[in-house]
């Protein structure tokens, strides 16, 4: 699957920024001790808000892949590296740590454990 994304990108005055994403996008993860490889579809359309700040909130749907250090996956309940289906709303503060991690949806694909 090729990937054709397309993002927009909204600045305000106030030092704000909006981001629109749509398009096809797929990704492709490798785990480096068995050399083992999938590709998956990660299409989803998504808005990205920063405020002047640089806190925000990433309101995605579709297929979003999600990346999560292990102890964010313990406090969110979700894997790691994931595809999730559906909605997935995340805010995160000034400094980029997630405050609020709400899916509506599902895992469409946990990638750590398909690379096993």
């Amino acid at each position: 699957m090729a990937s054709k994304e397309f993002i927009k990108v909204f600045k305000t005055a106030d030092g704000s920024m909006t981001e629109l994403v749509t398009g096809k996008f797929s990704q492709s993860y490798t785990n480096l001790s068995t050399g083992k490889a999938i590709t998956e579809n990660a299409s989803a359309s998504g808005k990205l808000t920063t405020n002047a700040d640089g806190s925000g909130t990433e309101v995605g749907r579709g297929r979003t892949p999600a990346f999560f250090t292990p102890a964010e996956a313990r406090r969110f309940g979700l894997p790691t590296v994931s595809i999730l289906a559906g909605r997935l709303t995340l805010s995160f503060d000034s400094a980029g740590n997630f405050t609020s991690v709400t899916p509506n949806g599902h895992v469409q694909v946990n990638v750590c454990a398909a690379l096993s």
